[in-house]
Formats: structure tokens, sequence, C-alpha cells
């Protein structure tokens, strides 16, 4: 047994009277079946808390995890913020010379960044834009623009680099090369009927801008020129102000059998979208950062879009890497500012349990190519998205028998668990709600692309509870973009613009519905896709059916194991 604790010292032996108090002491003292007990309080990173395969072996748990008398244990990557000064107009500022950060908490809270919506008349120029009106020449600050519905299930994010203006009008140069990429990239002749229809350029209408100390209203703020502006809300004090810095938290690499119980980690940012670059944002966590453009035209005379030959993805602030035997119980991933958690490259096995995902701007968790075996049980994950809203909160890509299970997923800005290529998904038994309440053009679960070589190999996807999936053309069950070898059984699908979708491009094929039940008639099944012994109810009758009653018992959170 191994003890650390903030008010320790490194030079301690680590017993429980003479603690460490880093971790990183902790792990260069620990061998292969130590337990680190991590005593309460927060323990402040100044750096990435960095594993690798000789780290295997241990595990990590808040001081008496699992009892009642647990202790909170907070891994932090951020910077606590002082020397506030109030000013005359209520504004408090506080001077931080070389601080990067897209977020702030005040006592918890997530402070919003400041924004306005942009209902400006606009002209794209090459450069940027000229705006009808001089007042916006008065904004001041590293002020960004904000894209919704670049694309109806995209979300994009680009520096101005010079406002200028005259008596009549302002002038907008915007950061290169985000908007050259940016008017490349979001071309688009949609003639389906639903949200960007029509033919378009997404560069030509940003939505909003943010982050000038202008655009400031009450429990808001703005980092401009090494400043930080802060407009609190009534009565509320600046005793515990925390900008995250870090973007990484934890980084693990090629270790074996290590887990961690009852730990929150919290408080790391990610900085890519406030670089020259921006946030060009195309699918779900991933992004467009230059290289080709490729054009892809639907069947049936629907239209064509311009997508990224290659995307890039928003990375973890937990990330796990070519890891096997991994094991995170009990923990929260709050207050973080790219993807919670990512599963990278290589490994087997691995495992999340009975822990919360919440206040993350970017994604929950992401499972990636090369994953075997990894199982999601048990967890809740909402409120993710706050910032890139086409995250999802569980994304799955090029994985081999992944088990998602038993969780609850709500309040997400699109899709809630997004099953892209791969082989042997299973997606069984969660309840997923108000999801979709940013971006459109998406659904409570999405599958797209091959998920085997027959239905035994393929996704699964059963005793799902699927309802109030929110924004205009959206799908409970979305299976998509040449999804293949997908069985869809036993789920319920509840309040949404349509329970599934049968005719997309490119086709569905091996793609099965079996013993559904549904709000609506999801229409003739087309080559490639069956229907069978599933039930339309009126939204009327849901309340009082019994085979609705059984797939609700069965579905979401059971009690910790």
């Amino acid at each position: 047994m191994l003890f650390v604790d903030p008010t320790g010292d490194d030079s301690n032996p680590g017993t429980i009277e003479r603690p460490f108090a880093t971790l990183d002491r902790a792990r260069q003292a620990a061998e292969p079946g130590d337990v680190v007990n991590l005593r309460a309080g927060t323990y402040r990173l100044t750096e990435p808390f960095l594993l690798t395969a000789a780290d295997s072996g241990v595990v990590y748990q808040a001081y008496g995890y699992g009892t009642a008398v647990q202790e909170k244990v907070v891994i932090s990557g951020g910077r606590q913020i002082t020397g506030w000064r109030r000013g005359e107009d209520g504004v408090c500022r506080a001077e931080v010379p070389g601080l990067a950060t897209r977020q702030l908490y005040v006592s918890g809270r997530r402070a919003a960044r400041a924004s306005i919506t942009l209902d400006h008349r606009l002209t794209r120029t090459e450069t940027g834009y000229v705006i009808d009106d001089p007042a916006p020449g008065a904004w001041q600050g590293e002020v960004e623009f904000v894209y919704r519905g670049a694309y109806p299930w995209s979300e994009a994010r680009c520096q101005a680099a010079r406002i200028t203006g005259d008596e009549s009008s302002t002038t907008v140069t915007m950061a290169q090369p985000a908007f050259g990429w940016a008017t490349r990239l979001y071309q688009s002749v949609i003639s389906w009927d639903g949200p960007g229809a029509g033919e378009s350029n997404g560069a030509d209408a940003p939505t909003s801008a943010e982050n000038s100390p202008a655009f400031l209203t009450e429990g808001t703020f703005a980092l401009a020129g090494g400043v930080l502006h802060y407009l609190p809300l009534p009565g509320e004090d600046l005793d515990d102000v925390v900008a995250p810095v870090l973007e990484t938290l934890l980084h693990a690499r090629d270790l074996r059998d290590v887990a961690f119980r009852g730990i929150t980690f919290a408080e790391a940012t990610w900085l890519r979208p406030s670089t020259p670059e921006g946030f060009l944002h195309y699918h779900g966590n991933g992004y467009y950062d230059g290289g080709a453009l490729q054009t892809v035209t639907f069947a049936e005379g629907q239209g064509q879009v311009t997508v990224p030959g290659d995307s890039a993805t928003m990375p973890g602030n937990v990330i796990f890497e070519n890891v096997s035997g991994v094991t995170l119980e009990g923990c929260r991933f709050t207050r973080l500012g790219g993807v919670a958690l990512e599963f990278r490259g290589d490994g087997a096995d691995n495992v999340l349990l009975d822990s919360v995902i919440d206040e993350v701007s970017g994604g929950g968790v992401v499972i990636g190519s090369g994953a075997r075996r990894h199982r999601l049980e048990n967890n809740h994950v909402h409120h993710i998205g706050r910032d890139y809203h086409g995250s999802p909160a569980v994304l799955m890509s090029g994985t081999t028998d992944t088990v998602v299970a038993h969780n609850e997923v709500n309040d997400v800005p699109h899709a809630g668990i997004v099953v892209y290529e791969g082989r042997g998904a299973k997606v069984l038994n969660n309840l997923i709600h108000d999801t979709m309440q940013v971006l459109a053009d998406g659904g409570g679960i999405y599958v797209a692309g091959s998920q085997g070589v027959s239905h035994a190999s393929g996704a699964l996807i059963r005793g799902n509870v699927v309802r109030d999936t929110i924004t205009p053309y959206n799908f409970g069950l979305y299976t998509d973009y040449g999804a293949a070898w997908v069985t869809v059984q036993g789920n319920l699908v509840h309040r949404a613009d349509s329970p599934v979708v049968l005719n997309v491009s490119p086709p569905l094929e091996h793609v099965a519905f079996i013993g559904n039940v549904w709000d609506a008639d999801p229409g003739e099944a087309p080559e490639g896709v069956t229907l069978a012994e599933n039930t339309t109810l009126p939204k009327e009758a849901f309340d009082d059916n019994p085979a609705v009653s059984d797939i609700v018992a069965g579905a979401g959170r059971v009690r910790p194991h």
C-alpha cells in the first residue's frame, strides 16, 4: 500500500502517516500489485501524468473506495485565477499573462464564453467579411466566428485576424488558412427535404461571434490581451475560479492491468480552435485539417457535398493508448475541453464502469481503431458537446466486439451513440434521451458503414430506449451511409421526427429491424432491409403497453457493481 496526499511530501516514504505529495512520486515507487491510495483533495498537475509499460499492474484509487468514507479526489489540469479587480462597469478583470484557455469555471459552474448572435448583414469576401454596420469595428479581443449548421450536422469555428471599421461599415479579415479551408469545404447542393436544402456555402453565414469583452453578459467571460474579463452573476464571489490550462491530464501508453477507482478527472482544455487553422468540424469528433477534398454525390438526385479526404480527430483529455486490461471504475470526467476519455490504438479488454461523464466541451468517450472487446457499462454520459456541438456522447470507430450496455445518455447536442465501420459492436439496453438538441441529421443511435461479414459477426442494437430526439430532421435509430450487417431488435423509439430511416445513400445492406416498438410507420423496406414483427403504437398508447414496459424496465443504468 502506498499513500499520496496533496499536503504530503515527496521525500516521505509514502505511508499513511507520511504520504507522498504527487502522483508521479507514487508512480515511481509503485510495483506490480501495489495499490496507490489518494487522500482527499485536488491534485493540480503542471504537466500530464504519463504512464508506460513499466507502470503496469498498479491500482490508483480514492482512499476508502467503495465504502461510506470514500474520500473525494480530483486530478486537475486547471489554474486558480486570483487578483480580480472590479471596474465601474461591474466587470471583474484579472491579469493573466501567458494564459491560454477556452473555458472557465466559477465555484465549479461552467461560465460560458461571451458571445453575440450575428444577425448583421454580412458579405463574404476573399479575405473575410464586410459588415454593413460600423459598430462591430469596436469589437476587441481574440474574436472567434462560429458557423452553426455549416452542414446540418456540422459546426465550424474560425478566428478573426483583424477587425477595422469606418463610419459606414466594418471589415473583418479572417485568420488563414482556416477561412480559405472553410470556403472550399462547406459547399453543398442538398435536394432532400430537410435542413440545409438548396445550394449553399457554409462560410457565407457565420451565426455567432465569441470572446470579446464587448459581448459580456452576466456569468460570461472573455480572454483578451492577457486579461481575463468576467461579469459576475448577482451576489457571486470569485474565491474559486479555475481556468483549465493542460490539454492532457493522463496519457497511458503500452501498459497492462491498471485500474483507476473513484477518481475525478477535471479541468483540461483543447486549444486547436484558437489557432489560425481553426476547427472545421465535419462529423462526430472529426474535423478538416487541410489536404484533399472529395465530392460525394448522393443517389436519386439528392445532391452532393464536399467532404474531407481524411479527417483529423479531436483528442482526449484522458488518453489510453495501446493498453489492455485497464479498468476505470466509479470515476468522473468533468469540466473538460476536448473528448473526455479516449481509447487509442491497439488494445483489448478495457472497461469503463459505473462512471459519470459530464460538462465536457467535446465528446464523451471515443473507442478507436484497433480496440478489441472493450466494454462501457452502467455509466451516465450527459451534458457533453457544450462547445463543439457535433460531438457524440459515445463513438466507436474501427473496433471489434465492443459492448456498450446499460448506460444512460442524455442532453447531447447531436448523436448519442455513434458506431462507425467496425465488427461485432453490441449496443444493448441503453437509455438514450434528449439528444440532437442543437444540430440536425443524426439520431439517438447512429450506425454507418459495414459492421461485419454476417449477422452473426455484425452489429447488434438491442433493448435500447431512444426517446425525445429533438431537432428537426432526425431519426431515433439512424442506420446510414452504407450500413451493413446490422440487427436492430427489441428497441423502443419514441418522440423523434422518424423512428428509423430506410432509404439512404449508399443504400443499406443486410439490415434487419425485428421486434421493435415505435410511434410512426417507417414505410416500405427497400432491397437490403428486413422489417419483421415491429409494432407501431400511437404516442398516447406508450404508457400502458406491456411490451413498452418490458423494454423500459431493461434499459438504462442498474445498481453499481
